[in-house]
């Protein structure tokens, strides 16, 4: 039996986000942020396709009924665990202008890269990154995996709360783009609730991408992208976008936790920062009970450790994050811990929220399917390239630095560092044990690093852990956050007495509303007994994880 979550919830939090078991099967599973997102790959999965050409299934409908949080024009990231047990990553991140020099940014007066706008978009990576996975192990076509999300896009599906919310909230930015305010704010009205979201420029570049990925790169939806950016003002040439067309594809990053192998993608994500947090609590989270003032304490300290480390040295074609590794930097920096010697946030900057989605897909042969993707902020960079319905990231302002001489400033034909990361877990045989990933910026690797704590060092199961209370540092290493003062971010649900602890042990504790916390975790894990698949969508968002019967 696993314990129950500490704290409590009033009537109205118990309506909103129900206490509920992991849904179950034996023939595959996927779960996602939401309904039309985890149907769309059940229904894959049940017609015969493998976990793979679910999850591509899923990515397409994603872009159409979560259209803030990703998109064609965004970045993506994917660990694959085939039958065999061998497991691979696939990333898609794209380089930022051969024109941006430093100088560039200063010669307009800027002391940091844009959030919106054209200067604020890297190559997009996502058409890469799911073009390499479906060479790799996908059984169905492209154009069949994709071509129901066309179909949709142009007939159009209704908008969600979420979508009009996000809307609403950026309501300025997009109305400043043409593209933006045709789709989303129809004759200068932001979209109701139930109104089709239709996208004919999309739905048409999703078919025309579908018969020929390597168009989006080389053909033109590049010309169309470098053009617009051009005229924007932004330094690209092209050909950082012929060379951004390679995915970034090969083994995943691993650590033993718990006796078990933990696998996270490779740089430029931050999946290392997970690995150097699980070797820093690896035996320690264990010992102490579930989710109390000194395990939560211990956990924030190593993000927060994690997160001065990656900004001191780290940058996407660095190697430094391998120092941190060694046994010798985890023996010293689990002394610091020990003693809370913990660093102080570097400098300051104006806080922006941001956005991402993922998904999770298991098939009845084992093969498992990690996936992220995102535009960076809400709506990326609100910036769209006429004619395609493609909405830009701003991956760049978001994730390059203009500091002088750090291994992150931005430099041409330099990726800027992420946020995204996926994560599966497998046994000593090569057995899939855990498959799972999350939203939410510089929460991915903290939130990531909890939910793995939960399910192998307390044997959870995927309902609890994606709805335990949820706790953050803030601020992480995300360009627009950087100096800000530290605190920990606590969900009121993991109560009162254990926030009083966690402040009489030095912590600067901000309690949030009791699903507040942000994210949408999405988690499969195999029982090894049964054989059964056991899976759950955080109740923060309008996931569900579903079966195939």
């Amino acid at each position: 039996m696993h314990p129950p979550p500490p704290g409590h919830a009033d009537a109205s939090d118990r309506a909103r986000a129900p206490e509920r078991g992991p849904t179950i099967s034996t023939r595959g599973m996927v779960a996602s942020s939401h309904p039309a997102v985890s149907q769309a790959g059940v229904r894959v999965l049940e017609d015969g396709g493998n976990a793979v050409d679910a999850a591509l299934a899923m990515a397409a409908m994603s872009w159409l009924v979560l259209p803030g949080q990703c998109g064609i024009g965004g970045d993506a990231f994917a660990l694959v665990r085939r039958p065999d047990g061998t497991v691979t990553a696939f990333g898609g991140s794209g380089f930022g202008p051969d024109g941006g020099e430093p100088a560039f940014y200063r010669d307009r007066g800027l002391d940091a890269l844009p959030m919106d706008g054209p200067l604020a978009v890297a190559v997009p990576g996502a058409v890469a990154a799911l073009a390499a996975l479906h060479a790799d192990s996908a059984s169905w076509e492209l154009t069949r995996l994709w071509g129901p999300a066309a179909d949709h896009a142009e007939r159009g599906l209704p908008c969600t709360h979420k979508t009009r919310n996000d809307i609403l909230e950026r309501r300025a930015a997009l109305s400043r783009d043409a593209g933006a305010a045709s789709v989303f704010l129809p004759d200068g009205v932001p979209l109701r609730v139930g109104a089709p979201l239709r996208q004919p420029d999309l739905a048409a570049t999703i078919r025309r991408v579908a018969a020929d990925p390597a168009s989006f790169y080389t053909g033109e939806p590049a010309e169309r992208a470098v053009a617009a950016l051009n005229e924007g003002g932004a330094p690209f040439s092209g050909e950082e976008w012929a060379a951004s067309g390679e995915a970034l594809t090969g083994d995943a990053l691993t650590c033993t936790y718990q006796g078990l192998t933990l696998h996270l993608t490779p740089p430029p994500t931050p999946g290392w920062m997970v690995i150097q947090q699980a070797l820093l609590n690896d035996g320690v989270l264990a010992e102490a009970p579930w989710l109390s003032a000194e395990a939560v304490g211990r956990a924030a300290d190593a993000a927060r450790l994690a997160f001065a480390d990656r900004f001191a040295g780290c940058g996407s074609d660095n190697d430094h994050w391998r120092t941190l590794l060694t046994k010798d930097a985890v023996d010293a920096a689990r002394e610091r811990l020990a003693a809370r010697d913990l660093p102080a946030p570097a400098r300051p900057h104006v806080p922006v929220d941001g956005d991402t989605t993922s998904m999770v897909a298991v098939d009845a042969d084992g093969m498992a399917v990690s996936l992220i993707h995102s535009l960076a902020f809400t709506f990326g960079a609100r910036f769209t390239v006429p004619g395609t319905g493609i909405v830009l990231n701003n991956r760049l302002g978001r994730g390059a630095y203009l500091i002088d001489g750090h291994p992150n400033e931005v430099r041409p034909r330099r990726r800027p560092l992420h946020t995204l990361n996926a994560w599966l877990v497998t046994g000593r045989d090569g057995a899939l044990r855990h498959v799972g990933n999350t939203p939410g910026g510089d929460g991915q690797v903290q939130w990531n690093m909890q939910l793995i704590s939960h399910l192998l060092d307390h044997g959870l199961d995927p309902a609890t852990a994606v709805s335990a209370p949820r706790f953050t540092v803030h601020p992480g290493s995300d360009a627009d956050v950087i100096g800000e003062p530290p605190e920990l971010r606590v969900e009121s649900r993991l109560g009162t007495e254990r926030v009083e602890r966690l402040r009489e042990l030095g912590h600067d504790v901000r309690v949030q509303g009791p699903w507040a916390g942000g994210g949408s975790a999405q988690v499969v894990s195999a029982d090894t007994g049964t054989g059964a698949l056991l899976g759950a969508s955080d109740p923060r968002q309008d996931g569900v994880a579903l079966g195939v019967l």
